[in-house]
């Protein structure tokens, strides 16, 4: 049997809509400069961008090896785990923590009614025409169903509100429960208790083609993120209860790094932080940003193993300690037409991104440029704050989201000046980091 050959034409990926249609409107076939494409032995098709080099790196999971369970596989982590996705992020997100056992309490109580008016039926009806659909009541989900079917009552229990970052650098609360979040994955072993956020790390991975990779140290669970996801890498696992903490790197990685350094002295907590501050790395991040959107990241051996881990460990401290970092001096003009007012609706950043608009009462301004260039996908850090540091109401539900603090006004104040420090510490580590010793093209 004859195999078939594959042939590929693309237009330019900056034209519009409205030219690309014109165009195909106009094409003639036989005009068409086609190109014979082959797959890669990851059966890519397109692989134009991709880089053959970024193979021989150590790979730092693999999805292979976690479903074979190799006792002593050949990645850097053993597990490794998607963000959490609740299906229903107006109910079980709060950034107030009373505000979400309320929440939680009435999708409880209504949820068990159902059960109750399920047990009262004389035949088993239909779940989907028996349920109320109604947003504001209750956000269904699949799993939600079979309890329901199960006739499965659930209780509140405080315990399970937790600290999460919901996108980065952005703390809510969140209901952390099996049922109410529709899958947590593995993140019930990596954070199984409010003690384990004192001493595990993770490093957060966004994946996927939609937005460029980015990493991001945290030690609270985290949400799954929108356009492809995220992983996260612990340096811990643990047993449900919190117990049984176990090293994540493995041995083998330890091994590998000694030897290929020639270093009995590396520790795993060095590999850790060496492996943020690759993730980090400019030539890195640019040469392999094809790959990135394909695969989970492979690591490099750079020339210099300690200057990596020094810039890593830096890294990690400010980004989980962002709250505790000094705030950057920005100047106030107040509206002094108006009242003293710290809160938020809506901030809005100026043109030319050196003010932000904080209310009516309220302008920051003098934000340096440089606090722009430390990006997360398509954002900066700065620009998630202001971006989700806003009060919300979700249309079908209309649940409404504050992220104000009645006990702490200035919070958020606060909270945009010690990001602009993060920031700027964050480009100037990355900017000094030691060459990866990558082929420069």
């Amino acid at each position: 049997m004859k195999k078939a050959k594959i042939y590929y034409a693309r237009m330019d990926e900056f034209w519009t809509k409205e030219e690309k249609l014109k165009y195909l409107e106009n094409l003639n076939w036989y005009d068409v400069d086609w190109q014979e494409i082959k797959p890669d032995k990851n059966n890519n098709w397109l692989t134009d961008g991709l880089e053959n080099d970024f193979d021989n790196f150590i790979a730092i999971g693999s999805k292979e090896v976690k479903k074979q369970k190799d006792p002593n596989p050949q990645v850097i982590f053993k597990l490794f785990s998607l963000g959490v996705a609740s299906n229903r992020d107006e109910w079980v997100f709060s950034f107030c923590d009373n505000d979400l056992q309320d929440k939680i309490k009435t999708f409880i109580q209504n949820y068990n009614i159902e059960v109750s008016r399920y047990f009262q039926q004389p035949s088993k009806p239909d779940i989907e025409t028996f349920i109320d659909t109604d947003s504001s009541f209750i956000k269904w989900t699949d799993r939600l169903k079979l309890a329901l079917e199960r006739k499965e009552f659930l209780l509140f229990d405080n315990l399970k509100i937790r600290n999460c970052f919901y996108r980065p650098f952005i703390k809510q609360y969140i209901y952390f429960d099996h049922l109410l979040n529709q899958r947590r994955y593995q993140q019930h072993i990596i954070f199984p208790t409010p003690e384990t956020e004192k001493e595990n790390q993770v490093i957060w991975i966004k994946v996927g083609t939609e937005i460029p990779m980015f990493a991001l140290s945290i030690n609270y669970i985290p949400d799954l993120l929108p356009q492809g996801g995220s992983q996260c890498f612990p340096f811990y696992t643990y047993n449900e209860d919190g117990t049984n903490r176990q090293e994540n790197i493995t041995d083998w990685a330890l091994k590998q790094y000694q030897n290929h350094y020639q270093d009995t002295t590396i520790t795993k907590w060095d590999i850790f932080y060496y492996i943020y501050a690759v993730l980090h790395h400019p030539h890195y991040r640019e040469r392999y940003a094809a790959n990135l959107k394909r695969e989970l990241p492979r690591i490099p051996f750079a020339p210099q193993f300690h200057p990596f881990v020094i810039a890593g460990k830096r890294l990690a401290e400010i980004h989980i300690n962002y709250e505790k970092q000094p705030e950057y001096h920005l100047k106030h003009l107040e509206n002094k037409d108006l009242p003293i007012d710290w809160r938020v609706e809506k901030m809005r950043l100026s043109k030319d991104k050196t003010q932000i608009k904080y209310n009516d009462f309220l302008t920051l301004t003098g934000i340096p440029s440089a606090v722009f260039l430390y990006r997360l996908g398509n954002r900066s850090a700065l620009d998630w704050i202001i971006d989700q540091y806003q009060v919300t109401t979700d249309k079908r539900s209309e649940i409404t989201n504050d992220p104000n603090r009645l006990d702490d006004e200035q919070y958020i104040v606060r909270l945009i000046k010690q990001i602009i420090t993060v920031s700027l510490e964050t480009v100037e580590i990355v900017n000094n980091l030691p060459d990866l010793g990558l082929p420069k093209d």
